[in-house]
């Protein structure tokens, strides 16, 4: 039984990031619509979909003893700011052909999460990892010193999800139950925008068939990898999920390069080369410490 929900576990862990991975292709489709006016779809077609499965998953009770908690709505308020503006970027990022940095940011993603966890949380952290966060850090400083430029797009996305995860954590929620809520926070301020909004595709009884369909699926887009990745990491160990979350990113890496006509500049290699290092550190201690785990567990058996 425990084998089998480890299989279930890294088979929904790939999908999500599979689909995290080829989200670009869907924006790509529906550029030419504003990255703003895609991000109210997106929230309110989640809102809908997410209410949908919450209310026949028979989870609306955790969503009404969640309403009598103040304290974490208020931090739910700032994850929902902070995920809508790292979809806000991610969007221009792609709409703007800066697909390689959006990949660079969720490959920053895990190293952020590892220095936030030290920072904040008061973890200890290991040599290994200590030296994959110094390296990654160093890597951007060079950046900066030699170039004269910084990956901004990178460190947008990269810290706005590293902090909404560090503040998620916090709350402790099923991931439809949280997004249901930071969905209906952000409702009311994209039915707003959208009744002021005046642009060509914002009726969507102008719209075509096919362009509505794809931003009704704005909804599909943003919940199923949250909803798989949310199985996944209930079933199998930290290390497995975060070596996998590279997927993502790389499938970004190789799209931006093959199919979206994107360069890789020599300031971007430079800070790709130290961020995939400090990768590298990370996952090492990550199967190094697993190893210890399951001797130590052997032993004790």
């Amino acid at each position: 039984m425990p084998n089998t929900e480890a299989r279930k576990g890294t088979l929904y862990a790939i999908s999500a990031y599979l689909m995290w991975g080829f989200a670009p292709l869907y924006f790509k489709a529906i550029a030419s619509v504003a990255p703003d006016e895609i991000l109210m779809h997106r929230v309110i077609w989640s809102f809908f979909l997410v209410s949908a499965l919450v209310w026949f998953g028979g989870r609306m009770a955790e969503v009404r003893a969640l309403l009598r908690q103040p304290k974490k709505l208020g931090i739910l308020t700032l994850t929902a700011l902070l995920v809508g503006a790292n979809w806000l970027i991610f969007i221009w990022a792609v709409a703007n052909d800066h697909v390689l940095d959006a990949s660079l940011g969720y490959f920053i993603n895990p190293l952020l999460s590892v220095a936030l966890g030290m920072l904040v949380l008061g973890e200890r952290l290991g040599r290994l990892q200590l030296l994959a966060v110094g390296v990654a850090a160093f890597g951007v400083v060079v950046q900066l010193i030699q170039y004269g430029s910084v990956p901004w797009i990178s460190l947008a996305l990269a810290g706005s999800f590293g902090i909404y995860g560090l503040l998620r954590k916090q709350v402790n929620l099923q991931a439809s139950t949280g997004l249901l809520v930071e969905t209906a926070i952000l409702l009311p301020l994209a039915l707003v925008y959208w009744t002021l909004l005046d642009s060509p595709t914002s009726d969507l009884s102008s719209n075509s068939l096919s362009l509505n369909l794809l931003l009704l699926a704005a909804g599909i887009v943003t919940t199923l990898p949250l909803l798989a990745f949310s199985a996944a990491a209930i079933r199998i160990p930290l290390y497995l999920l975060g070596m996998l979350q590279y997927i993502g990113p790389s499938i970004m890496f190789v799209m931006a390069l093959s199919l979206f006509g994107e360069t890789l500049s020599a300031p971007q290699l430079l800070t790709f080369g130290f961020i995939w290092s400090a990768l590298l550190l990370l996952s090492f201690d990550g199967i190094k410490k697993a190893r210890h785990k399951r001797r130590a567990l052997k032993q004790a058996a």
